[in-house]
């Protein structure tokens, strides 16, 4: 190995005197070094070169640099400078340790996926003896992003000599000779591992003869295809063609398919299949990616087998943008047949069914998901507005309508009354549903009115069993029976349906925050407090911040109290309230316990929703809750009439919400449960 390390150095040498004439070699490989008789490493074929500052000196559409030595940005067609010839000689030391190349593929632009969105197998993995600092400079060499590289050629040279010294000087452990057994310990070492090569060679063949079904892929993470031309007004194309992709294949019920939000945690990070397939528990996982040049599209995508990181299939496309259909249609149905699903009639045709023939329209309508998706009251119009412009190009265009349901149903969250979206997401079901009842987005999105603003228990129920017959993938109709199913005090059930949107959607902020809600709605608070604490371990902001409130919540409902003010206080700091506010909530509870720092919590919290409320809508149901919380019963009920009449979306969980027990003695409560369908 200390030659590898040697041959590095000097090619690295011969670089940086290159780089300090201002030339990037831009091709570097092991066909492009010579070693000479005397052991020189000579650096050969400076023909795509290039100075500094001067136009490139190949002729146009000349592929810059052999595909499994590029940097990602010259895989980009960026611009690039001396730090691509880092990235290539950290390919070429990667092959000389390990006699494989760090990024693979069975075609071009598998490789060149690889090379943007996949991170290479440890090099200790394949050469256990390779000391821990070779790894570190190789890695170093190999980040995605030049500015994490060795930042010039020097910096490399420094890194290689520094290790070449403490392997000549012994230092280095990994490079020691080991000593010899003794003999009589040999002989019991030969004896172990002959009755290992047996054990293994029985235990191979019994892989081999297991029927195949044990190895059956029945589960599949379709990953965020990668956007490659680096274009933010395209990213919408490759979200649009994931979501479109995970949306096809989730309706075949013989195959579970994690949901968006979970997969999307990936978008943009260095994977590894088997990382992926551990931790969403999946066998599959599906990568890609997609390159827009004006009108011509590009796309590959590659299945994997996430047990042992094995090519399944491949595929790879170049087409017009307004085959987008054709391709995801090819894609779903080739996985479905490289996964050995036995489909029917029905659902072979569910895997090519078109909702629009235009494609103006469906290039909006996935600009309308790309902005439904990031939540948030700006980017809820852009995607009603995305919505609408499809529909205008195609007004039997279901899918537009769905998404119009959800951007409505969503709004009710926000910052809108219910009256003013409810209704229109209620419409907007309905005409969907109308085109086409075989959408399971729609069913859901209708259920939620039924529940949140009709109090149609019954129509919401029967909606949410239709949508899952449907679509079994679906998370969040699982998620929003496991509301329904809480709302009416059946929280066995509810956990049950939570519990499968969390095998769907394993990742899904909202959905482990749903768990946590239902449990603190049934009263189980050592539950709540251990499942609310594995959050706050793993949540980013705010949802931290949330997890630590609720974990709180279950605190005081324990009579915990000094445990309870330490979690509320922890939400303070990542809700960013000033130092003042936290300052004043322990004065009050050193003063008062827990009433005096709920006085002082529901005072800000009800001065600011009153200062909230002459600019946007507030919920009078929240400020019920604060009076409920005080104790100050008759200004409580005046604020659930007035939630009654807004038809506040969480007054369905008024009979389950702690915060209400007070009142339940009072018969007032009781006549407005039977109001809202809660008590016969």
């Amino acid at each position: 190995m200390a030659s590898v390390i040697d041959i590095a150095m000097q090619t690295a040498q011969g670089l940086a005197r290159a780089h300090e004439a201002g030339i990037t070699h831009r091709d570097i490989k092991p066909a492009n070094l010579m070693i000479t008789n005397r052991g020189e490493v000579k650096i050969l074929d400076f023909g795509l070169a290039k100075l500094a500052g001067q136009t490139r000196l190949t002729k146009s559409g000349t592929t810059m640099g052999t595909v499994a030595y590029m940097s990602p940005e010259q895989a980009r067609s960026e611009e690039v400078d001396h730090r691509t010839d880092i990235w290539a000689l950290g390919v070429v030391l990667y092959e000389m340790i390990t006699g494989q190349l760090p990024f693979k593929g069975e075609y071009e632009q598998a490789v060149v996926y690889s090379i943007l969105c996949e991170a290479p197998k440890s090099v200790t993995e394949l050469r256990p003896e390779t000391p821990m600092e070779l790894e570190r400079i190789v890695n170093k060499a190999l980040a995605k992003k030049a500015d994490e590289r060795h930042q010039n050629m020097d910096e490399l040279l420094a890194d290689l000599r520094s290790l070449k010294k403490e392997i000549e000087a012994g230092v280095s452990k990994e490079w020691r000779s080991k000593p010899k057994l003794p003999k009589k310990k040999r002989s019991y070492l030969y004896a172990g591992i002959g009755s290992l090569l047996v054990l293994l060679i029985v235990g191979g063949l019994y892989l081999f003869i297991l029927p195949q079904q044990d190895k059956t892929i029945d589960s599949l993470a379709i990953l965020p295809f990668a956007n490659t031309n680096a274009n933010p007004e395209t990213e919408y194309l490759s979200d649009g063609i994931t979501e479109s992709l995970i949306n096809i294949l989730a309706q075949l019920p013989n195959l579970k398919v994690i949901s968006r939000t979970s997969v999307f945690r990936y978008k943009e990070k260095e994977i590894d299949p088997k990382v992926v397939g551990r931790d969403l528990n999946v066998r599959a996982v599906l990568t890609g990616w997609v390159d827009q040049r004006g009108e011509g599209l590009s796309i590959s995508a590659e299945l994997v087998d996430a047990g042992d990181n094995s090519h399944i299939w491949g595929y790879q496309s170049n087409r017009k943008l307004a085959d987008i259909p054709m391709v995801q249609e090819e894609i779903s149905r080739e996985i479905s047949e490289k996964l050995q699903l036995r489909l029917t009639g029905a659902e072979k045709k569910r895997l090519t069914k078109r909702y629009t023939e235009n494609t103006a329209a469906y290039q909006l309508y996935l600009k309308g998901r790309h902005f439904w998706n990031k939540g948030g009251s700006e980017n809820l119009k852009r995607a009603i507005d995305y919505f609408e412009q499809a529909l205008e190009h195609d007004p039997a265009y279901a899918l537009a309508y769905a998404g119009l349901a959800d951007c409505y149903v969503s709004g009710a969250y926000t910052k809108i009354p219910p009256r003013d979206v409810l209704p229109k997401a209620k419409a907007a079901a309905k005409k969907a549903l109308e085109i086409d009842d075989t959408l399971a987005e729609a069913h859901t999105a209708l259920a939620g009115v039924n529940m949140h603003y009709d109090w149609d228990w019954l129509e919401s129920e029967r909606e949410l069993k239709r949508a899952i017959e449907l679509n079994p993938n679906y998370a969040t109709a699982y998620q929003w029976y496991a509301y329904h199913l809480a709302a009416l005090g059946r929280f066995d059930e509810a956990l049950a349906k939570i519990k499968r949107a969390q095998e769907l959607d394993p990742l899904s902020s909202f959905i482990n925050a749903t768990a946590g809600f239902i449990l603190y709605l049934a009263h189980r608070y050592d539950q709540a407090i251990d499942h609310h604490r594995k959050l706050a371990e793993m949540e980013p902001e705010p949802n931290l911040a949330i997890a630590h409130f609720r974990q709180g919540q279950s605190y005081e409902q324990q009579g915990l109290n000094e445990k309870a003010i330490a979690e509320f206080l922890k939400a303070a700091d990542l809700f960013k309230e000033s130092s003042d506010v936290i300052a004043k909530y322990k004065k009050a509870y050193a003063e008062s316990g827990m009433r005096g720092y709920w006085q002082i919590y529901w005072q800000i919290k009800l001065d600011l929703a009153k200062e909230q409320s002459k600019q946007s809508y507030v919920s009078a149901y929240d400020i019920a809750r604060f009076y409920a919380h005080l104790g100050e019963k008759e200004q409580a009920f005046a604020w659930l009439k007035k939630a009654y009449e807004e038809r506040s979306y969480a007054l369905v969980y008024l009979n389950v919400a702690p915060g209400f027990d007070s009142l339940h003695s009072d018969p007032r409560f009781a006549a407005l449960l039977k109001k809202i369908g809660l008590r016969p």
